[in-house]
């Protein structure tokens, strides 16, 4: 069966990176379409998906440019593959977004003049039923983005204490019922294990007393688990280190976000570059002696109307937009600018796949 995927906030993202004008009051559609020219250089695409945002930066490149794309999803990585094909390019990497500053290092690349990162689940993910994402449909219980590696969403619940599914799901689902999804979860394995995505779905559903207007009870529990299980936010961190490293003077950063936990540390990583003085106000450090900006915060911008009203998972989408400056990075290489995931170890550098 063939999915369907549309690129949330495309012309956007793509134009965050080539246009030399881009501001977030200013981004419409039909501004690529006024670029003086082709850009050279050397671009990333850290969440390469269904590629739509790969394809559409592509047209807007020079012949000498190059894009990296990177994913873990296996299937994704045949879409890529396919694209290498008809685009010498494009250079692919089968790995997270986490270790794309060591993989470019690889591949004899130190800096970058842009880099995207589109941290939701794209639309064939969820729509295959055989990936586990969905609570709406039938199928196994995975939740893996590399299906090639770690426990599945079964495999975890099974054999997770009652305490650390609770941390999990309110950690990273800020989910009120927590405790008691926890617990229904190992009263149901003591009989039965939970094996498919309506196993859970429905388990949660008794549990759940209230919901929000228009969202099912088991959305904040599945997207603990698929966050947990892939280390999103530990990733995020990582690479959002990488990025600063790896971004040319002028160089350009564009993250979409999709729920709060995601948005909140790219906000606060591009706010805390952009205003490291803040963090030393208070200090007798004459003003000739505080840390300069080392990013250029260009704003955020969120979906138009009409591409909500075709396309419903838009609707979350926040696409936050930040420039390299030229001052060099400070002897903790940009950490304190990261900082930490909620319940997650400090960032720390970690080989092969991710």
């Amino acid at each position: 069966m063939a999915f369907t995927h549309r690129s949330v906030l495309l012309e956007p993202t793509v134009g965050a990176l080539v246009d030399p004008q881009f501001s977030a009051k200013s981004a419409r559609r039909g501004s690529l379409e006024a670029l003086p020219a082709r850009r050279s250089g050397v671009f990333v695409d850290g969440t390469f998906g269904r590629g739509g945002h790969s394809r559409l930066l592509l047209s807007c490149l020079a012949d000498d440019a190059r894009l990296v794309v990177f994913d873990k999803d296996p299937e994704a990585i045949a879409q890529a593959q396919a694209l290498r094909a008809e685009d010498p390019r494009v250079e692919v990497v089968h790995a997270g977004f986490a270790s794309m500053r060591e993989c470019l290092q690889d591949l004899g690349v130190d800096q970058v003049d842009g880099v995207m990162l589109d941290l939701g689940v794209s639309s064939p993910q969820i729509d295959d039923a055989a990936r586990g994402f969905s609570f709406m449909r039938e199928g196994p219980l995975d939740m893996r983005m590399d299906t090639s590696s770690g426990p599945t969403a079964a495999q975890w619940l099974a054999e997770a204490s009652v305490d650390e599914i609770r941390e999990v799901i309110a950690r990273y689902g800020e989910e009120r019922f927590a405790f008691q999804i926890a617990k229904a979860v190992a009263a149901r394995r003591e009989s039965r294990p939970l094996r498919t995505t309506l196993d859970l779905a429905e388990l949660v559903a008794g549990v759940v007393r209230t919901r929000e207007k228009g969202q099912h009870p088991a959305t904040r529990t599945f997207q603990a688990l698929r966050i947990h299980l892939n280390r999103e936010l530990e990733e995020l961190a990582l690479a959002l280190a990488a990025v600063l490293k790896l971004l040319a003077p002028r160089g350009r950063l564009a993250v979409i976000s999709f729920h709060s936990l995601e948005d909140r540390m790219v906000k606060q990583c591009i706010a805390a570059a952009s205003r490291p003085a803040a963090a030393q106000a208070r200090l007798p450090i004459p003003e000739k002696d505080m840390p300069r900006p080392i990013l250029l915060s260009l704003g955020r911008v969120l979906a138009e109307p009409d591409e909500v009203a075709g396309n419903a998972r838009a609707r979350s989408a926040v696409l936050r937009v930040a420039e390299r400056t030229h001052e060099p990075l400070p002897p903790d290489g940009g950490a304190s600018f990261v900082g930490t995931p909620p319940g997650a170890a400090p960032a720390r550098r970690r080989g092969g796949r991710t």
